[in-house]
């Protein structure tokens, strides 16, 4: 089974074992992390999450993406600025994928003939 999670503002297609990179989440390796914002779980897709679905991950190591190099540059104005960027990432492994409890169907309603619909109307009239 696999599922659909969002965090950092983007979105990752995962399965249990799956080992994903995402933007820093707090705490230390070897701590659990759970993300409640899925998004879609095997066929089900939620409007805009599926309710009471999540997915449970184990923060692998903290880490720093590759420096991006940031250059920006008006010709014949002697206008140049450099800057670097790096981003703090999380290696989290997917652990389990808890899908929605099923809720339990309501009762229906025995239907109501439409004669009885119209004199109780005409009653309160």
């Amino acid at each position: 089974m696999y599922a659909v999670i969002k965090t950092g503002g983007k979105q990752y297609r995962v399965a249990q074992d799956d080992v994903i990179t995402v933007e820093r989440l707090a705490g230390d390796a070897g701590a659990d992390v759970t993300f409640d914002e899925v998004l879609m779980v095997g066929d089900k897709a939620g409007l805009p999450t599926v309710e009471g679905a999540s997915v449970t991950g184990k923060i692998v190591e903290q880490t720093r993406g590759d420096k991006i190099i940031v250059f920006k540059k008006k010709r014949r104005k002697d206008y140049k600025r450099t800057a670097g960027h790096r981003q703090d990432l999380t290696v989290v492994q997917i652990t389990d994928i808890a899908a929605a409890a099923k809720k339990k169907a309501a009762a229906k309603k025995a239907p109501v003939e439409k004669a009885d619909e119209a004199a109780a109307s005409e009653d309160s009239k």
